[in-house]
């Protein structure tokens, strides 16, 4: 059954809107982004919530609400706002569908404030259930088949990321992750957990020599924590919030 809030469809995994309206600390008053918002349900649940300044952000206007701050924008382009203007920004399963991922993250620094939420939700191919699928596959959870390149769409996840590429891309432009968790955990997956031994054990001698080779030891270490978590290991959406602590980024 096609999901929705009050009557507006919501195109991604059920309690992914719930888990990421409840990660947003800043107040009612502060200026919220939603990028890609699709047909408006996330807009609505936060101005059914109080949230004075929510601003719309798709590369279609598709909203199925009455909603007037609206902006024509595209991810792997220019986003449509000033500079140090925008306290959060949420995508909600947005990153999967671009190829110009470095680009947007940069773009994302460039709008918020220092300080300012950055909230992502995106596929969980680090799940170990995703891995096993592109063990036996070559294709990872909710991309499990070739997509149509005889009618590429937005909508076609071109850009599947894992959690330690995403930690990477939000680590080398300007944020630190705050937290990292899951919309739900399906029964099924729980299956998966006599992987687990054999997993770590790989990984862990993996981590432990490319750290000692590179002096990465210490980034290892945290990206082997968080991996091994409940929300990464099990999880069907992964949901991150991240910092703006710079304006820096280590691209040019």
């Amino acid at each position: 059954m096609r999901r929705s809030y009050k009557g507006v469809s919501i195109n991604t995994s059920k309690n992914t809107h719930e888990k990421v309206f409840n990660l947003i600390e800043k107040g009612v008053n502060s200026i919220i982004v939603d990028i890609p918002c699709g047909s408006g349900a996330f807009v609505l649940r936060l101005k059914d919530n109080g949230f004075k300044n929510v601003v719309a952000i798709d590369i279609d206007n598709i909203l199925g609400i009455d909603f007037n701050n609206f902006l024509v924008g595209d991810m792997t382009k220019h986003i449509p706002l000033e500079d140090n203007s925008v306290d959060v920004l949420v995508c909600i399963d947005g990153i999967e569908h671009i190829s110009q991922q470095f680009h947007f993250v940069k773009e994302v620094n460039r709008v918020l404030r220092i300080d300012g939420e950055f909230i992502v939700s995106t596929p969980n191919i680090s799940s170990l259930r995703s891995r096993w699928r592109w063990f036996m596959t070559g294709h990872h959870n909710k991309c499990k088949s070739p997509l149509d390149e005889i009618k590429p769409s937005p909508l076609h996840h071109i850009g599947m990321i894992s959690f330690p590429e995403l930690r990477y891309l939000l680590h080398t432009n300007g944020f630190r992750i705050k937290e990292v968790t899951t919309n739900s955990i399906k029964l099924i997956s729980w299956l998966y957990t006599i992987f687990i031994p054999f997993s770590f054990l790989i990984t862990s001698l993996a981590y432990y020599n490319s750290g000692k080779k590179e002096g990465t030891s210490a980034i290892n270490s945290e990206v082997k924590k968080k991996m091994y978590s409940k929300a990464i290991l099990f999880g069907e959406t992964l949901i991150i919030k991240a910092i703006k602590t710079s304006a820096n980024s280590k691209y040019s």
